[in-house]
């Protein structure tokens, strides 16, 4: 029978799953029989030996087995019923927390049990709270797991044990009625050492007791490496089929003009890097092609990137086509607008704005302009995708700090040019180096530019962890060096994931800094303000009057001022080490020295402490990217949990990053020589998650 039936096999085909266990399954994405074998366990226990009582250790997860000796419920802090359980060597306490009367009856004393539990330090001894336990006959008669124990992510209502026997079910059916096709070809399960697709399964839900516990707990497995390697295939399958996709259709051809791109060089009051120079040289032979760019442009902050974009935009508007630069905040779209406007206007070249703010007569306008082709260049927010916003020719896109856009957001910003057969180049931008795993996997489909230097004169910033209760030696710091001429960031970092809150606190802050720092021009910046109040007080921070300028997170990106030599962020503890190292590379960007400090309230978690450790230690973004990494995960580094890009059912990008490289090979053998295994392979591990890999 053909694999994919699987698909389409309820889960009430098996005995005991009703209507309602049947919407329970899918809170865990268990749709069919397909799912439910695919559902691995995240962890095994060995439950195939009874330990005597008196060999326990403090911590041990251990079977046990033995008489009820007696049956109390305890009234103390929380009530509880204790049973005192007893073999030939000693005895041990099981502790119930939540129990009913007939858990009671149950447990009178006289019966056996065998348990299973950790084992804890009571008042009198050992313990076991709420211990997994089933009665037998007597102490000679305990039939042990001949297997080891798999556990099974869960939800409410559908216990461990039931959980395990639909498994079992469902691999019955599997060997009786339903086939599951090994879609890897021979020649890639003998490049690889690979065990078969069934093999893999079988053991993962049922493993012998001669495998290794520690390599099962570890994820390491042969078998679980081998759904690893096909789950990373089907991942990179589905990136590359998207990239073929814009492939079939034509990109506009620009052509390179040295003319312009020498008056736009001669007015910047400073030289490109080599580093620069060659991510404009990748990007511009690019551009020359009609298959459409997809390119992603890293670099440290401060290396440079938007000098690049400019010079792409000039080409693509030499060649009569518009361009959009899309930014997540208004901040740095704001940032964006003033300098393509002084760069661009001298050459004669008209650059627009939108945002969602601009209404009224101003958005009719710009609208006007962006149809009829007066616009060259439009910057802005999530507005430049809108329903009313038409492009006359629209040829490349460019999004800045794109993973901090949704994905449907940056689909429909592509979609823009799609009127035609024309399909846009896109040029992708961040300051958050992407750590090579990700890299590898998320942006398959992408080619990748590093600008891999800093400008000249950058002396590396000097970076502090001091204790809140330190406030006011910090306070005489900023005084000081406000005093010297410097200027200085005061940001508080997001309280509750509430903006409100956040502008509160930075507005608190600055109430606060004002009367310990008289004679200091202090500014305050946040998201909520109005565009105006914002650009006013922006303007007067770059140009020295604004000494201290109190902020949210809002400056993490696209500010730039120079002068600007010390940085506190508020309880930095709360923010992630991307965040971190962004927020402080708006100071060093002159060639002084300047210093971050790193203000914490105690007592800082294990996390924590690492995190502001290793910012500290390091000024090199893809160090930090990748410790960032290891710490929160691809999901919660990359924005990407909204997406369903990054949430693999068995991979781990750190664990399994040396498949990485023969994964992609594989997937290139699979487009040349089985596209009716790619498709299968993509359905089988992400099916309706292909849309969000469209971008």
């Amino acid at each position: 029978m053909p694999n994919n039936t699987l698909e389409l096999v309820s889960l009430t085909t098996l005995k005991g799953v009703g209507p309602s266990l049947e919407r329970k399954f899918k809170q865990l994405g268990i749709h069919n029989l397909k799912d439910l074998l695919f559902h691995l366990p995240f962890r095994y226990e060995d439950r195939t030996k009874i330990i005597p009582i008196n060999s326990l250790k403090l911590g041990d997860r251990v079977q046990v087995s033995g008489e009820i000796i007696s049956n109390n419920i305890i009234f103390g802090r929380r009530r509880s019923l204790q049973c005192v359980l007893g073999d030939k060597t000693g005895f041990i306490s099981l502790r119930f927390f939540h129990f009913s009367s007939a858990q009671r009856d149950s447990l009178a004393p006289g019966k056996f049990l065998c348990c299973y539990g950790d084992i804890r330090r009571g008042r009198k001894g050992f313990e076991i709270y709420h211990p997994e336990y089933r009665e037998i006959t007597n102490s000679d008669d305990i039939l042990s797991e001949s297997t080891l124990t798999p556990i099974y992510p869960t939800v409410d209502g559908i216990q461990q044990k039931r959980l395990r026997g639909f498994v079992r079910q469902g691999m019955e059916l599997l060997g009786e009625t339903y086939e599951l096709i090994d879609l890897l070809p021979p020649k890639i399960l003998r490049n690889y050492q690979l065990c078969g697709l069934i093999d893999a399964i079988k053991m993962l839900h049922n493993p012998p007791t001669c495998l290794d516990l520690e390599t099962l707990n570890a994820g390491i497995s042969p078998f679980q490496q081998r759904l690893a390697f096909e789950e990373l295939l089907a991942h990179r399958l589905c990136m590359r089929k998207f990239r073929q996709i814009p492939d079939q259709k034509s990109a506009p051809s620009f052509k390179i003009s040295k003319e312009l791109n020498e008056q736009f060089l001669d007015q910047l009051p400073f030289e490109l890097t080599n580093g620069q120079k060659l991510a404009s040289e990748e990007i511009a032979r690019d551009l020359t092609q009609v298959t459409p760019m997809l390119r992603l442009l890293q670099g440290d902050v401060g290396s440079g990137k938007t000098v690049v974009a400019a010079l792409s935009s000039l080409q693509a508007i030499n060649s009569d086509f518009q361009v959009a630069l899309m930014a997540p905040t208004e901040i740095l779209a704001e940032q964006h607008f003033h300098s393509f406007k002084q760069w661009f206007e001298p050459l004669g070249i008209e650059v627009g704005w939108l945002s969602g703010r601009l209404k009224g007569t101003k958005r009719k306008e710009a609208l006007r302009k962006l149809g009829s082709g007066s616009y060259q260049i439009l910057i802005g927010t999530h507005a430049l995708f809108q329903k009313d916003v038409i492009y006359k020719k629209l040829g490349l896109i460019i999004i800045d700090e794109q993973h901090r856009f949704g994905v449907h957001q940056r689909l429909s910003l592509r979609n823009k040019a799609n009127r035609s057969e024309i399909q846009p180049h896109q040029l992708v931008m961040t300051a958050t180096p992407i750590p090579r795993t990700l890299a590898m996997s998320v942006y398959a489909d992408l080619d990748s530019t590093v600008i891999a230097e800093l400008p000249p004169g950058r002396v590396p910033v000097n970076t502090a962890i001091i204790s809140s209760q330190r406030r006011n030696e910090i306070i005489k710091r900023i005084r000081s060096a406000c005093v010297d001429g410097s200027q200085v960031y005061w940001v508080c970092t997001l309280i509750e994931e509430s903006e409100t809150l956040e502008c509160e606190a930075a507005e608190a802050t600055a109430t606060n800094l004002v009367k310990y720092l008289e004679g200091i021009n202090i500014g305050l910046i946040h998201g909520r303000m109005k565009v105006e109040e914002k650009n006013r007080i922006m303007t007067d921070f770059k140009s020295g009057k604004v000494q201290l300028l109190v902020a949210t997170t809002v400056i993490e990106v696209g500010v730039d001022v120079p002068n600007a030599s010390l940085m506190v962020i508020e309880n930095a503890e709360r923010l992630g080490l991307a965040q971190l190292h962004q927020l402080r590379g708006r100071v060093g960007r002159g060639s002084s020295q300047s210093h971050c400090i790193l203000l914490y309230q105690s007592p800082l978690s294990r996390d924590s402490k690492i995190r502001l450790t290793v910012l500290r230690d390091s000024n090199d973004g893809f160090y930090i990217a990748e410790k960032d990494l290891e710490l929160r995960g691809p999901g919660q580094v990359l924005g990407t949990n909204q997406a369903g890009l990054m949430s693999f059912k068995i991979a781990d990008l750190q664990r399994d990053a040396l498949l990485l490289e023969d994964v992609k090979t594989s997937s290139e053998l699979l487009l040349k020589n089985h596209q009716n295994e790619v498709e299968s392979l993509i359905r089988r591990w992400i099916s309706d998650r292909e849309e969000y890999v469209n971008v």
